[in-house]
């Protein structure tokens, strides 16, 4: 662990590594994860990372980076009459990138309204998503993080998180993304 708490994290059985932001949980060691996943959960805030390796899309980037968005939206089950809207897309250099294998790769910012376990109260979250395109491996690599920006005051949630927390910041989450790292093309057959 480095001295700022960020820690370098083995993913898919060591065939990633990344740097996971201070007070990050994985979720595995909690409920059943799928094996395309790793997932990984602030200690004290609503927050959260998920890591997912997804099949390629045959689409160009921008309406890849719209249909992963709308798959993160269904999953979310936030519909449309809610608040499900695409910020900014942003090319991410592959200078600043560890995951050099990839063709393409974006950071995402969104807004969708989300409720928590099923609840009817729904919570205006940002999302942040790197999006990695490695068509040679008929895959996409989807980092999603939810960070809750307001929370029903129905929500289970409200009041849940004490203000003092430290939340992971925009500049954490891009650290994830830029620090995702591939040991073995061996996860991809």
């Amino acid at each position: 662990m480095s001295s700022n708490g960020q820690s370098e994290q083995s993913l898919y059985g060591g065939a990633m590594t990344v740097i996971l932001p201070p007070q990050a949980i994985d979720v595995s060691q909690i409920r059943d994860v799928p094996d395309n996943q790793e997932v990984f959960t602030h200690n004290v805030t609503d927050q959260s990372i998920i890591f997912d390796i997804l099949e390629y899309i045959e689409e160009p980037d921008h309406q890849a980076i719209q249909s992963h968005f709308q798959e993160v939206a269904e999953y979310n089950k936030a519909s449309d009459n809610d608040v499900t809207k695409i910020i900014s897309i942003e090319e991410i250099s592959k200078d600043e990138l560890l995951l050099t294998e990839c063709t393409k790769a974006y950071y995402v910012l969104g807004q969708q309204k989300v409720a928590k376990f099923n609840e009817t109260a729904k919570n205006l979250m940002n999302l942040h998503l790197g999006l990695f395109r490695l068509p040679q491996f008929s895959t996409d690599i989807l980092i999603t993080s939810n960070d809750p920006v307001i929370i029903s005051p129905e929500s289970s949630s409200h009041n849940a998180i004490p203000t003092s927390a430290d939340r992971w910041t925009v500049m954490d989450i891009k650290r994830v993304i830029t620090s995702l790292k591939l040991l073995d093309t061996g996860l991809f057959e």
